[in-house]
């Protein structure tokens, strides 16, 4: 198929865009490239394909003629963006992605992936969630995804069909890695300061999955029958990766040589808090993940060590999206809007 990929030069696109192209796909990324000074060495160079380097709110059907697919990863990635501005997020997260789908049904794409979360869940007090639970999102960012997902389901036809991907929390080394998701970050501090703090009393459940997992169900989305996955919202993620993240950090204690468990002063309970079931994921894609949170923190450490990261690395800008966001706007290159004013230096 050629494929547009939307976020490709994101943490979990740099990673799935090679994916595409090395199981056959031609693909071109589309990517406003907010983030292009924050490379991490210790997870090898950017994937090298065609590129359009433009913000997702400016999309048009021109930018999505020709193409048999859309992945759409394309976002404002995590909670802490919409808590600087929900609105923005509502625009970037949720009206863009609905502009996009029209265009591309417009210019005759077959199949829309859109890359959810399992963060629709939210409030869920630890229950097992499927596809068909209530959704409960306690921020911005969950509820832009909710409001997304609805506008697509609605936007399918005999020609033109969504199929929505609700990740769970993502990790692994990544050329353009994050350290504001829970194991990256607990992996970076014991590297880098020998302890692994949690900021929450550790009781909360979450899905993990791989970020190479996530590119495994894209593949697979991608590569089934029509009539298997039209319409279908697929949980990706989950099963037997569900943890306690109180668990998540003592298999980075058990990781990582010399460091120590601790609790940040005034931690307590999460809203955020919930198991998900990935048997649909199974049943329709054949997908089952490949990689635990074990076999990832140790891939992390690894990494860590192979890019030499310090304590300012980990507590900087370069690979905490929010952070490196007010950087820009505070240097008057990036606007409160999230658009370049004024050339990076």
């Amino acid at each position: 198929m050629r494929v547009l990929v939307t976020g490709n030069l994101g943490y979990i696109g740099v990673v799935i865009a090679p994916m595409l192209v090395d199981a056959g796909h031609e693909v071109v990324g589309f990517d406003a490239d907010l983030y292009a000074d924050c490379d991490f060495a210790g997870a090898g160079p950017l994937p090298k394909v065609e590129q359009v380097v433009r913000d997702i709110r400016d999309v048009g059907p021109a930018d999505v003629r020709g193409f048999d697919a859309v992945v759409h990863l394309a976002a404002l990635s995590n909670d802490p963006l919409g808590n600087l501005d929900a609105e923005l997020t509502y625009e970037v997260n949720w009206r863009a992605t609905v502009r996009l789908a029209q265009a591309a049904r417009e210019a005759g794409v077959r199949r829309f992936i859109f890359s959810s979360s399992c963060s629709n869940y939210g409030a869920a007090a630890g229950a097992l969630v499927d596809e068909g639970a209530e959704v409960r999102p306690v921020t911005a960012y969950g509820e832009s995804k909710v409001r997304a997902e609805a506008d697509l389901r609605g936007l399918a036809g005999d020609r033109f069909s969504p199929v929505i991907l609700r990740n769970a929390t993502a990790y692994g080394a990544s050329p353009r890695l994050r350290l504001d998701i829970v194991l990256n970050d607990l992996v970076a501090a014991a590297v880098t300061t020998a302890r692994v703090v949690l900021k929450s009393d550790g009781t909360p459940w979450r899905p993990l999955v791989h970020v190479e997992d996530i590119g495994q169900a894209l593949l697979a989305s991608l590569d089934a029958p029509r009539e298997t996955v039209h319409n279908a919202v697929i949980n990706v993620g989950g099963g037997r990766e569900n943890y306690q993240v109180i668990d998540i950090a003592r298999i980075v204690e058990e990781t990582v040589p010399g460091a120590m468990l601790e609790f940040a002063a005034g931690a307590s309970a999460d809203a955020r808090d919930y198991r998900v079931d990935s048997s649909r994921a199974e049943r329709l894609l054949g997908w089952r993940a490949r990689w635990d949170v074990r076999a990832g923190a140790r891939q992390l450490f690894d990494a860590y060590r192979a890019g030499a990261m310090t304590a300012e690395d980990w507590q900087g800008s370069r690979y905490v999206r929010l952070r490196r966001l007010k950087e820009l706007m505070a240097a008057g290159v990036m606007d409160s809007k999230l658009r370049f004013v004024a050339p990076r230096v």
